[in-house]
C-alpha cells in the first residue's frame, strides 16, 4: 500500500467522503483530508487540483476524489503530470484501475453510489496490485504522450 492517502470532495460528495474516510479509519489508514468540510456549495477544481498536486508530486501517494458524478474530478485530476485518476462505478472498474491502470488516483461520484458501494471500491482498489508487463507499455505511451502535449500555450 501507499505510504500516505489523501482524500477530497466537494459539497456534493462530502457525505461519501466521511463515509469513505471511516471506512479506512477502520481499516487502520488515516487519510489526510483536504476539504471541503460543509455542504456550503463549492467549486470542484479547487479540491481536485490538492489531491491532484499530493499524488503528482510523491509516487507513494494515493488519492481518492469525490464530487456529484465524479466527472469534473476526474477531468481536474488528469492534468497533473503522472496522476492516472480512473472515475470507476463499480468493484470490477476498481480493480482494473489499479491491475492494467496503475491508478493513483480513484474518483468516486457522491451522488452515483451508496456509500457501501463506495467502500467496496476503495477495498478493491487498495487490495489490488499493478500486474505490470503488457500494462507498463501502454502506461510508457501514456507517459510520452504527457510529456509531448505538456508545452505551454501561447
Amino acid at each position: 500500500m501507499a505510504s500516505s492517502i489523501v482524500i477530497g470532495s466537494d459539497h456534493g460528495g462530502l457525505a461519501l467522503k466521511d463515509a469513505v474516510r471511516n471506512f479506512l479509519r477502520e481499516r487502520g489508514v488515516e487519510a489526510r483530508d483536504f476539504g471541503t468540510n460543509n455542504e456550503e456549495s463549492v467549486d470542484y477544481p479547487d479540491f481536485g487540483e490538492k489531491v491532484a498536486r499530493a499524488v503528482s508530486g510523491d509516487a507513494e501517494t494515493l488519492g481518492i476524489l469525490i464530487c456529484g458524478t465524479g466527472i469534473g474530478m476526474s477531468i481536474v485530476a488528469n492534468k497533473f503530470p503522472g496522476v492516472r485518476a480512473a472515475l470507476v462505478t463499480d468493484e470490477f472498474m476498481a480493480r482494473m484501475a489499479k491491475e492494467h491502470n496503475n491508478a493513483n488516483i480513484i474518483v468516486l461520484g457522491g451522488r452515483v453510489v451508496t456509500p457501501a458501494q463506495a467502500c467496496a471500491m476503495v477495498a478493491a482498489w487498495l487490495d489490488a496490485t499493478y500486474e505490470g508487463g503488457r500494462h507498463q507499455q501502454r502506461l510508457d505511451k501514456i507517459a510520452r504522450i504527457e510529456r509531448e502535449v505538456a508545452v505551454p500555450r501561447s
